[in-house]
């Protein structure tokens, strides 16, 4: 049973996830008008990232109430159910969340003070992804989708940037050689490259070495946010004790909140967060280009449903597999990424881009197997103190 859940889950998560890269390339070129006499990009970020998050709300609520046992409450079923507890002798104060606990011993003893720390940390995590949307979009118009592909690979990098600079954490050894060696290869990567990125309503000037410079900037701002988005979540999974699909419907269903409000807003002209000119509303905006342009409707709709789709199937492998087939499941996808883009799109790539490519993921296949080694050993240890137990 459990060889045929991880088939299913990893070829859900490849086909999910190979389709929405094609969609999300295909929504960062032009498009042609109802006329045929010209073509222009979409800009509005807010707009795609709003389509994604309502629908990937709707897939977890969907999800959590199949899944729910009969009978449970909502607020149970969406993980807000906390009741406070203290251990008798001690001052240690513990959070039942849907019957399982989580030690908390400097929280609060409200189970209301409990509930809306999580709720916050929610919404942190959505302002992050919302202002994150708009920069790796925007970053599309200065640099090839492989290279975004490639830089987004390498989450590793901005993740242990914002755990150090947010939660103070410290890491092993190891990791500081993945970073390197993830660094040089995107070096090396960019330094090779001779390819631009299509043309659009900015074409001269996403072809200079400004407009690629702006792109990395762009990427870099996108990744800082993703990995502030990253250790934000594991502090919610330790300390909270959430499912990974209540966290999927939270935060998306606060991503829809947020960029229907920022989308909905006569809002001056503001570079990458609200491109729409005057004080006309971006939804508005992007309303008219989909009536203008009607070939965008299907890659917006695979865009949204398989990325919504394909989250449910990375939870699930989250909940049952574990982070380490997680992590080999997404890195593997993210190579085949590349190479269906250069195959679909036609990217020329030369041999030392395909040079920096391997090193970074020969960065990232270290990470990995570091992180086999040590379930291996841990999982050999909790087998001895098994035998031990057993022989007392």
């Amino acid at each position: 049973m459990s060889i045929i859940r991880l088939g299913l889950c990893v070829s859900g998560v490849y086909a999910m996830f190979l389709l929405w890269a094609i969609a999300q390339e295909r929504l960062s070129v032009p498009f042609q008008s109802v006329d045929g006499q010209s073509a222009h990009k979409f800009k509005s970020a807010l707009f795609i990232g709003t389509c994604q998050s309502f629908l990937s709300s709707l897939a977890a609520l969907t999800y959590i109430w199949i899944r729910g046992k009969s009978g449970t409450s909502l607020p149970a079923l969406l993980g807000l159910n906390i009741v406070m507890k203290r251990d008798n002798g001690t001052s240690d104060a513990k959070a039942v969340i849907n019957g399982r606990t989580g030690n908390s011993h400097n929280a609060p003893l409200s189970s209301n003070s409990y509930r809306n720390r999580l709720v916050l940390g929610y919404l942190q995590c959505s302002a992050f992804i919302t202002l994150a949307a708009p920069f790796g979009f925007a970053a599309l118009s200065y640099i090839t989708y492989p290279t975004m592909v490639l830089g987004k690979s390498c989450k590793l990098v901005p993740v242990m940037l914002m755990n150090v600079l947010l939660y103070r954490r410290r890491f092993a050894p190891h990791k500081y050689l993945v970073v390197t060696m993830v660094t040089a290869g995107i070096s090396v990567f960019m330094f090779f490259g001779d390819e631009k990125p299509s043309k659009g309503s900015n074409g001269t000037q996403s072809q200079s070495p400004y407009g690629q410079l702006l792109g990395v900037a762009y990427l870099l701002v996108n990744l800082i946010l993703d990995g502030a988005v990253n250790s934000t979540q594991d502090e919610i999974f330790s300390r909270y004790k959430v499912s990974g699909q209540q966290m999927m419907f939270w935060i998306n269903a606060f991503c829809t909140v947020l960029s229907v409000t920022l989308g909905t807003l006569p809002l001056p002209h503001i570079p990458v967060l609200h491109p729409t000119a005057g004080s006309q509303s971006e939804f508005a905006s992007a309303v008219a280009f989909v009536k203008e342009h009607p070939s965008i409707v299907l890659p917006l709709v695979q865009f949204s449903l398989t990325g919504a789709l394909g989250q449910l199937f990375i939870f699930e492998t989250l909940q049952h597999f574990g982070s380490l087939t997680l992590v080999t499941i997404t890195l593997t996808r993210k190579m085949f990424t590349m190479i269906l883009s250069v195959v679909i799109y036609n990217h020329k790539l030369t041999l030392g881009q395909w040079l920096g490519a391997a090193i970074v993921f020969a960065g990232i296949s270290v990470e990995a197997w570091v992180k086999r080694k040590d379930i291996h050993a841990k999982r050999v240890l909790q087998e001895k103190e098994k035998a031990k137990i057993k022989s007392l």
